[in-house]
């Protein structure tokens, strides 16, 4: 029985994406928000410089990157863990991807749009029940009027659940792989293998097909991804806590000011009190009245009725 390896891994991903042009456009077109009558019919690798490979490489986000013969371009990433900034940094490559297609000379109604497709082995929408999310340029308040340039889908890989299975096939096929397949897995499901593209791909994962040094470099990826996995829990936990410190010193600062602020409130009257109870001995003493009948009149003795001048 056969044992397969997880396609998440750069190692697999690559191989399995990297390297058959028609297995990343049957993942194009089931995953991105592609028009009627626009879908991908043939691609092209990047440059040699940027073809997809495998490397043993220590960076846990894959990604793959191709572009329609003569037209758009797609960039395919795989993030094992989110992280705070991914999102501008997927919007960065995707941006520069765009900018980069023109030299100087060369007109703007030459470029070509950018699809970026960005599955995330991680959960960073939690408000969210949904595990697909678009993001593109529209009108704010005409949203049938798009500026074509950059689109941008993140997928959370954890919250995907398989509930209607003829709806969007492909995408729930393409969905079923990345999650149900992996290190346990010794006999794929049929519906999955019923598809051609993916019993292709599923062929591809098989562990016998991969030399000694292709599984040190699929194991030393799932240990880079649990240290980053760790050390991505320990940071957030360690900003969690200064977080709280630096709230709760901003708590006691807000009770120290609030303190000194009813402590001087309390001055004023007092002072506006004192200086209330002199005017009215001045008032008194300008009435001539004796000492003697001021300090029955106010309850002040003799010493404080000197000292109201």
């Amino acid at each position: 029985m056969a044992r397969f390896l997880d396609p998440k891994a750069d190692l697999t991903f690559k191989k399995v994406f990297g390297e058959h042009k028609h297995l990343v456009m049957s993942l194009l077109n089931a995953l991105l928000p592609l028009e009627e009558g626009r879908q991908i019919e043939s691609i092209e690798y990047l440059q040699p410089e940027m073809t997809p490979r495998t490397p043993f490489s220590k960076d846990t986000i894959v990604d793959v990157r191709c572009e329609e013969t003569g037209g758009r371009k797609f960039i395919v990433e795989m993030q094992m863990n989110w992280r705070a900034n991914y999102e501008q940094r997927a919007l960065f490559n995707a941006a520069k991807a765009y900018a980069g297609q023109l030299s100087p000379s060369e007109e703007f109604h030459l470029l070509q749009p950018v699809y970026s497709l960005n599955l995330v082995n991680d959960t960073f929408e939690p408000d969210m029940e949904e595990y697909y999310h678009y993001y593109h340029m529209v009108h704010d308040l005409h949203t049938d009027k798009v500026l074509e340039g950059l689109h941008l889908v993140f997928v959370e890989l954890p919250k995907f659940k398989a509930k209607n299975l003829t709806e969007k096939k492909m995408q729930v096929l393409w969905l079923r792989f990345l999650t149900e397949i992996g290190a346990d897995t010794r006999q794929a499901p049929q519906d999955l293998l019923d598809d051609p593209h993916v019993n292709k791909a599923l062929g591809i994962l098989e562990e016998s097909a991969y030399s000694k040094a292709e599984m040190y470099a699929y194991d030393k990826f799932w240990d880079q991804a649990s240290i980053e996995a760790t050390y991505q829990r320990d940071w957030e936990g360690a900003i969690a806590e200064r977080d709280a410190a630096v709230a709760s010193r901003d708590a006691a600062f807000a009770r120290a000011d609030a303190a000194v602020a009813r402590a001087d409130a309390e001055k004023v009257r007092a002072d506006e009190a004192t200086e209330r109870v002199r005017q009215t001995v001045r008032n008194l003493k300008a009435m001539k009245l004796s000492p003697e009948q001021i300090a029955s009149a106010t309850g002040l003795s003799a010493g404080e009725i000197a000292k109201c001048e």
